[in-house]
This record gives structure tokens, sequence and C-alpha cells, in this order.
């Protein structure tokens, strides 16, 4: 029997949409191929120039930007950008006239429903199908809280962003321990916080640190919540052997996006995807860590397979014997993937 995936095209849940900046607003759409969708979290990046990273949501509202490279409250937008229903509108106070951006986007499920799953009710934009779900919730300081995600199944990646405080972007990922931890808007190695993240469930995010991180009385906060869709979506880990015949990441797909994460030592988090880089090999990349313009001399440092990737470049996603955590999403499963 044929395999049958929940998303044969990875286009209408996820993109990466090139665009440049004008002095005006900027309609973008992420139709390819006269396939669509209208996203629910827009990831911006400047990449001719050095400029912060910008992620709006459509739970929170487009006029509620938070920055992945800092660790700042939440700030209103007095013009912020727009969800349509084929991509979105950028606006000034997301682009610089002239400069070159990439928008990185996904699909949850539209308005946001209140759940009550866990100890604390949260509101929830969920696309089970996709694997993707916009959680903000109120803290209450209680250790041991919990609220629900509203996937369905455990996720294997988790962002929390403190909207209320200048607090670190604390990550979650399934190839560490539930005691372990990443800092998004860092470079550092994983750390420990024993139990932190002990209870993570089909239905629940556990809120164990009832400090500012994830859980303070009255702050509010946001989780991006991230589960694998077989053919779509994939969540692993990967050690690195420090050669140019680097390791090879089996995912079942062709990624359309890839981050990595070097977690058992102190590196950048690296960002790669298909419409920068529409050919291999793969030199371009951003960190979502820094506000720095896109890199990229040429070197290879990635291959972009039919069925996964591999690096080609010693040393930064490839250190030997350093470990390494990934997320990535697809063009298309394998079953329907060529390669570049």
């Amino acid at each position: 029997m044929p395999t049958t995936y929940a998303i044969p095209d990875g286009r209408v849940a996820m993109a990466a949409t090139l665009f440049t900046g004008t002095s005006g607003n900027v309609i973008v759409s992420n139709a390819v191929n006269g396939v669509s969708f209208q996203p629910d979290f827009l990831w911006f990046k400047a990449r001719s120039n050095a400029q912060g990273h910008s992620n709006v949501d459509s739970v929170r509202g487009a006029n509620k930007l938070l920055q992945t490279n800092l660790t700042n409250a939440e700030a209103t937008l007095t013009n912020p950008p727009t969800f349509n229903t084929d991509g979105f509108t950028s606006t000034t106070d997301i682009h610089t006239n002239a400069y070159t951006y990439v928008a990185w986007q996904w699909k949850a499920g539209g308005t946001a429903v209140s759940n009550t799953a866990g100890s604390i009710t949260s509101s929830v934009s969920a696309n089970p199908t996709a694997g993707f779900s916009v959680v903000t919730y109120t803290g209450n300081g209680a250790a041991g809280a919990t609220c629900g995600h509203g996937l369905g199944v455990t996720p294997s990646m988790v962002i929390w962003k403190n909207r209320s405080g200048a607090d670190a972007w604390i990550t979650y990922h399934n190839a560490l321990t539930t005691s372990e931890y990443l800092v998004l808007n860092t470079t550092a190695a994983k750390a420990t916080y024993s139990g932190l993240f002990t209870g993570i469930s089909s239905t629940l995010l556990p809120l164990n640190n009832a400090s500012a991180a994830i859980n303070a009385s009255a702050n509010n906060y946001v989780a991006y919540c991230f589960a694998p869709v077989a053919g779509y979506s994939a969540f692993g880990s990967y050690t690195g052997n420090g050669s140019a015949d680097g390791p090879f990441v089996y995912l079942g797909f062709r990624p359309r996006w890839v981050l990595l994460k070097v977690s058992s030592t102190t590196g950048d988090w690296v960002i790669y995807d298909t419409s920068r880089n529409t050919y291999n090999v793969t030199d371009l990349y951003l960190y979502p860590n820094s506000s720095a313009a896109e890199g990229g001399s040429g070197t290879p440092r990635l291959d972009i397979l039919s069925n996964g990737f591999k690096l080609r470049q010693s040393g930064q996603d490839n250190t030997s014997g350093a470990t390494y955590i990934y997320m990535a999403f697809a063009e298309n499963p394998f079953k329907y993937a060529n390669a570049r």
C-alpha cells in the first residue's frame, strides 16, 4: 500500500518567502504554483542588513512584536503587518526601504479558542494536522502549574517567551532530557533545571519553573509548540564528525527549512531554507540569536537532499564529537521529492 501523508505538500502549512522593503506597505504572497495559506505565525529577518528578528502571531495580535535575538518584553506596533489569505502585508514597522528580507510563515488554527485542559486556562490556535500551535496564558506563579496546547500529541519542541518582562526565550527539545533546556536568544549550551519539563504530554505544557521564565504570577506568555508529522516535520539530534563529508540526517522528506543548534557546547542557532538557496550546496544562513545580516561566502555548509540533509563543512554545525539538535519542515515527503 502506498504511504498516505497528512500533509503531502508542505506549501499548505509552512513557507519561506522573500521580499524587498519599500517606503510603504508591501503585499507578500506565499503562493507557489497555486498553493497558499493564511499564516498565524510570521517570523521576519532582514538578509541584506543587520536588523533584529521580528515575530508576530494571530493570537497575540499582529501589532504585538517580539524578537528572538532580544529578551525585550513585547512591544506594540503603531503600523502593524496584516495576515492575508495568501500571505501577509508587511509595513514599515517591520521592514526598511531597500532592505531584502525573508519571512518564515506557519499555519496554526486561525482564531484562538479557550483551552481549560490545565490548571491555567490558555488561549490556543492549534493545527494538529500540521503539528503546530500558538499558546498564550497568564502565569500564576505556582510550581507544578500546567496549560493546554491543543495538539493532541506530545510536542517535540516548544519555545516560550515572557511577553511582560525582559526574560530569555526558554526552549524545550525532545532530544534533551526533561531537566535540560536551551535559550533561543543566546549561544549557550544546554542548561539544567531539575524537572523543568516533567509532565509534558499530548495535552499539557508543564510550567514547573515558577520564576519569570515561564510562569511568574500575572505575567503574560506565549509558547510556540511543534510536533512531528510524518513527511512534513521532524525533530532530533546528530553528532558532528568534523569533516566536510559530514553526518547525513534522515528526515523522510526534502526540507524547505532547517534549524540547527549545538546543545553540548556554545554555538549559534542557525537557519537554512530553500528559498534563499534554491540549489545545492546551501551556504546562506541566519542566526536567530543575532541581528547580523545573512552570512554565506559560497563555502558549502549543508546539502539539502530528497530525504534529509547532510553536513558539508567542519566546525559550526559539524564540530567533531559535538551534539546538535534540529527542527525541519518539508517541501515534499520523500515519495514526492526530487533532488535539487
